[in-house]
């Protein structure tokens, strides 16, 4: 997917879930019925993100929100969850971002990546049949997993869920390494390939993702979106 080492690379909207829509429940999307745009941040709280990493991840997660927030229409479209693991928590359920208020991260506890993952997914699915029973149209989501280390349970049932999901399309799952992430390990998780931040650049990944949600957000569904490499040389990814 990021092969093309300067312009941009393409994302599809397409999804191959059945919509087949009842009407509106009684929900607060009688009031917003935007087609939604879930992502959910899979993200590496265990200790071994202590001081300067999860410093500056904290950091990130509040500029990703910033971010969308002003784009007027990315608040309405773009819903957030955020799954911490380290130990396995949903830090936050799915919410718009003007409703997003990520609390301070901590760093401890192990790498329980697999069943993060399946957390992760199971939260997911449950927020689709939540869309479908209400009438609300959904872009293809994302699941965005950030970790600097290597998994301490089993995760090749997570692994086998996420190339499963991507292959019928219901997800897109990105991985993203982190310092001494194993991106073996994560090869083998991800149908995608998973990249290597630079530096601890959290900042400028979530710019990125929070600048390609805004494309996806004003896209039409099932259009293909270009997303802006981040392996050029100034992006804030490697290979």
């Amino acid at each position: 997917m990021y092969s093309n080492p300067s312009g941009q690379v393409p994302f599809s909207n397409e999804y191959t879930d059945s919509q087949n829509f009842p009407a509106f429940g009684p929900d607060d999307f009688a009031s917003n019925p935007e087609p939604r745009c879930p992502v959910i941040l899979l993200l590496d709280t265990s200790g071994s993100m202590r001081g300067t990493p999860i410093q500056e991840l904290n950091a990130g997660v509040e500029l990703f929100k910033d971010e969308l927030l002003a784009d007027a229409l990315a608040s309405k479209r773009v819903e957030v969850a955020i799954v911490g693991f380290g130990p396995v928590q949903v830090i936050q359920d799915f919410v718009t971002v003007d409703y997003l208020n990520p609390p301070m991260l901590r760093a401890e506890a192990d790498t329980p990546m697999g069943a993060a993952i399946e957390t992760a997914l199971d939260l997911l699915q449950t927020r689709k049949e939540t869309y479908k029973a209400n009438g609300i149209a959904y872009y293809r989501p994302w699941v965005f997993l950030i970790t600097d280390g290597s998994p301490t349970d089993y995760w090749k049932t997570a692994a086998r869920r996420v190339q499963d999901g991507e292959g019928k399309k219901s997800f897109a799952f990105f991985s993203i390494g982190v310092e001494d992430a194993r991106i073996d390990i994560l090869s083998q998780i991800s149908t995608r390939q998973p990249l290597k931040l630079k530096e601890l650049r959290f900042r400028d990944l979530f710019q990125w993702l929070s600048s390609s949600l805004k494309s996806v957000s004003r896209s039409t569904l099932g259009d293909e979106v270009p997303l802006q490499n981040p392996t050029t040389p100034d992006g804030w990814a490697s290979v």
